[in-house]
């Protein structure tokens, strides 16, 4: 008789494990990354901020070739990023080239966007671009954040032309750039003149579009004799087609008042 009353205390005290509440500290941990955006999507936060996606990750909606120029064919969507592929030849020549632009322009702005460049490449995020039939290239009114491998490009060499660079205007300090083949985080905020880049994090260059300074600085470049260079403080934003394989992602844009 003993032994079937412990039997049965011990079977009821096991039962009562099985309904016990775990202490707080023993409950499940959310995970914290779980609430970051995936690649090409935006976050509750950024929604909340006002960000839009310029790149959905899956098609070319809201991009087009530069004054319609081509089909753009040579702009692929694969793996999730903008890939620029100047492989594919029609008589000899590469066929969808041109710089890919959006179709909306922007006034003060926020951008962010990840690149990766190929060995050797050249390639830049070009903005303030002025698309119309007497501009004949994007970067005749648009400034330029340099897009380079800086281990291989013969433009390394020259001050001023390195990646993340203020393309012929202003040199990246300090320069932040990865190795070919990772992806380059970027930030261009543009408000009412003042213009900052940066570039995994780091603010790499600083100035005052518009100002006696900036005429002075286009004066001194290779644009000194383009009267629209720089002059825009509206226009699009171009990734320029510069002959070599680049991957763009990731590209968002805040519209600031």
């Amino acid at each position: 008789m003993k032994f079937l009353i412990t039997l049965l205390a011990g079977a009821i005290i096991g039962a009562c494990h099985l309904f016990e509440t775990k202490p707080a500290s023993e409950s499940p941990k959310t995970d914290t990354m779980s609430t970051a955006a995936a690649p090409n999507t935006l976050s509750e936060e950024e929604k909340a901020e006002g960000w839009e996606l310029l790149f959905d990750g899956i098609s070319k909606k809201g991009w087009h070739s530069y004054l319609n120029r081509s089909d753009g064919s040579a702009w692929k969507v694969e793996d999730g990023a903008f890939y620029f592929d100047p492989s594919h030849k029609v008589d000899g020549k590469s066929a969808g080239r041109g710089d890919l632009i959006t179709d909306e322009e922007y006034e003060n702005f926020h951008l962010k966007l990840e690149w990766k460049i190929s060995k050797g490449g050249n390639s830049g995020i070009i903005f303030y671009v002025k698309e119309e039939p007497q501009y004949q290239a994007t970067y005749v009114t648009g400034p330029e954040m340099q897009v380079l491998d800086n281990d291989a490009h013969p433009d390394a060499k020259i001050n001023k032309h390195r990646a993340g660079d203020l393309y012929d205007l202003i040199a990246a300090e300090p320069e932040t750039v990865k190795p070919v083949g990772e992806w380059n985080k970027v930030e261009i905020i543009s408000k009412n003149g003042n213009l900052e880049f940066h570039l995994n994090g780091v603010k790499v260059v600083s100035t005052t579009m518009w100002d006696e300074n900036w005429k002075q600085m286009i004066a001194n470049s290779k644009f000194k004799n383009w009267s629209d260079f720089g002059v825009f403080k509206k226009g699009k934003i171009a990734l320029q087609d510069h002959g070599d394989p680049v991957w763009y992602r990731n590209i968002k844009i805040k519209k600031l008042k």
